[in-house]
């Protein structure tokens, strides 16, 4: 048996032989795992580097959204789900806007997936939602 990880994408990384000698069956947190993790980070790092880069401010700004509903999500938790219906109605437009660009553009799935940094097919299913769904 081996330690293999695996990414959405598609990909996969090389298998780590396991020494179950060394492991305890009932302490599977103190398996090694940093080989696998430091393939799968590399991996990452690639796809992130050939990626559409966020602006600066959008990313930020992302994140700020992130870290405030995480928190209202204790405090407020009905304030939170008023918020996420008004962003998912949001979403829905502007990636139905955005997705009927790229269409136009005529951009590949395989342009389109190394821009979000997933495979064709899902750069296809994606676009097709984003098209058919508003």
């Amino acid at each position: 048996m081996a330690c293999r990880v695996a990414c959405a994408c598609g990909w996969r990384g090389q298998p780590y032989p396991i020494d179950w000698d060394a492991v305890d069956e009932d302490r599977l947190e103190d398996l090694d795992t940093s080989r696998a993790y430091g393939d799968w980070r590399a991996h990452i790092d690639s796809v992130e580097r050939q990626t559409v880069p966020l602006p600066e401010e959008l990313a930020e700004t992302l994140t700020r959204l992130d870290e405030q509903l995480y928190r209202l999500a204790r405090q407020a938790p009905l304030t939170v789900l008023k918020a996420v219906g008004t962003l998912e109605g949001l979403v829905r437009d502007v990636a139905h806007q955005a997705a009927q660009a790229a269409e136009a553009d005529d951009l590949s799935p395989k342009t389109i997936g190394t821009a979000l940094g997933i495979s064709p097919d899902k750069a296809s299913s994606r676009m097709t939602g984003y098209l058919h769904h508003r």
